[in-house]
């Protein structure tokens, strides 16, 4: 969002963030990150807390800020500068808690979501399994009441946060014998006896934040940690994807303006053919595209933001979200590629940061859903919306010289 049309609320806001990541993020944590000496940053997340920071879009009573998308998606923005891991760790309070505040018990917000937004407990959603992550509805982990509690089984994969995560949101089979939509519970577990984390990935970017594989053996979970209703996830995990792909797409916002900002500065600093490399069309023009992305990509935001602000959750709130995550991280990635080839060969390097970020962006083209799944809501949303009205404007397929031509539009 320009500083022009922002409030001075909006704009305080935004130099908070601005200001935590420049100053409370020392540049040793990042390079102890990257390097995997740091495999989760608790104190981050304190760091965050203690600026009341975390959580911002809940309300005053469980320690939020009572704010809106539009006002988080500003703040998220700047954390991106930081790379994509502390990007998401600072967001899955706003995933986890989503699900907490909308579906979950007064006992839950008190509980949990107060915790959580103090920084006293740390949190990740436990969605992706071996067998894959896109087909949430093929979920194996199980789920089965016993008396007061439930049991549960199986185990979950590339869970961003679960190194350090004190309580993990659990997506499990609690009903095999229904149809997809009606078979898969949401359950609140604690790490305690039963819960196993491995810490077992090279990742090629996004490092240091606590991405492992989650392992649940017979665990007792209380029936009163039953997010929403028992079979009935589906309705948690639709709503999910609000916070899931907002925080992507504006994360990636950060993460992209920085490369671009670098590549910028490099392109006035650096000469060659005895000129100022910007000053070749071949470099300026990449500048300029890159620009023109990354503001394109930065207002569908801001308009998801003011949809979802305005109307909650509808297919046309999915579309829109999966736009802006799709768009955004797309975008993300290409900023970062030409900002790569504005600097050659010594961006390939690590005497600067890009080719950091760019491993760091790859992975958000494929988190919270694969941009190849983002087209499938896309177009699904579209067409359900366009084919159960009538067109309510003009009907300019008949503004055709032979549009009533017997004969000629044939379909079968």
């Amino acid at each position: 969002m320009s500083d022009f049309i922002m409030t001075n609320g909006q704009r305080n806001l935004r130099d908070e963030g601005r200001a935590f990541a420049r100053e409370k993020v020392s540049r040793q944590l990042l390079l102890d990150m990257d390097a995997e000496k740091v495999h989760y940053p608790r104190q981050y997340i304190q760091d965050l807390a203690a600026q009341n920071l975390l959580g911002l879009r809940f309300p005053v009573e469980y320690g939020g800020r009572g704010l809106s998308w539009t006002d988080e998606v500003l703040v998220l923005e700047e954390i991106g500068v930081l790379g994509a891991s502390l990007a998401c760790l600072y967001s899955l309070p706003s995933i986890v808690g989503e699900a907490i505040y909308r579906f979950g018990s007064a006992g839950h917000k008190e509980q949990y979501l107060r915790q959580i937004i103090a920084g006293k407990l740390t949190v990740a959603e436990a969605l992706t399994e071996p067998r894959g992550g896109s087909d949430f509805f093929g979920a194996t982990a199980t789920m089965k009441r016993q008396g007061d509690h439930y049991i549960l089984n199986g185990q979950k994969r590339f869970i961003v946060g679960a190194e350090g995560a004190d309580l993990f949101l659990v997506y499990a089979r609690s009903n095999p014998d229904a149809g997809s939509h009606r078979a898969i519970s949401a359950l609140l577990v604690e790490r305690g006896e039963g819960v196993e984390v491995q810490h077992v990935y090279g990742l090629l970017g996004t490092r240091g934040g606590g991405t492992g594989r989650v392992y649940f053996r017979d665990v007792k979970v209380p029936v009163e940690n039953l997010v929403g209703q028992e079979h009935e996830a589906y309705d948690v995990f639709n709503q999910m994807m609000i916070p899931e792909r907002m925080t992507s797409a504006a994360g990636a916002l950060g993460l992209a303006r920085v490369a671009l900002e670098i590549s910028s500065r490099y392109a006035e600093r650096r000469k060659a053919f005895g000129q100022r490399i910007r000053e070749f069309e071949g470099v300026n023009f990449k500048i300029a595209e890159s620009l023109t992305r990354l503001d394109a990509a930065r207002a569908l935001v801001h308009e998801t933001a003011r949809i979802i602000d305005q109307t909650g959750n509808s297919g046309y709130v999915r579309r829109m979200v999966s736009e802006a995550k799709k768009f955004a991280t797309d975008t993300a990635w290409a900023v970062v590629n030409d900002a790569m080839q504005v600097m050659g060969g010594i961006g390939y390097t690590n005497v600067y940061p890009i080719e950091r970020l760019l491993r760091d962006a790859r992975l958000m083209t494929i988190w919270t859903g694969t941009n190849e799944i983002m087209n499938l809501v896309i177009q699904h949303e579209y067409f359900r919306q366009l084919l159960s009205h009538p067109p309510a404007d003009r009907d300019v397929e008949m503004d055709a010289l032979n549009s009533e031509t017997e004969g000629e539009k044939i379909y079968e």
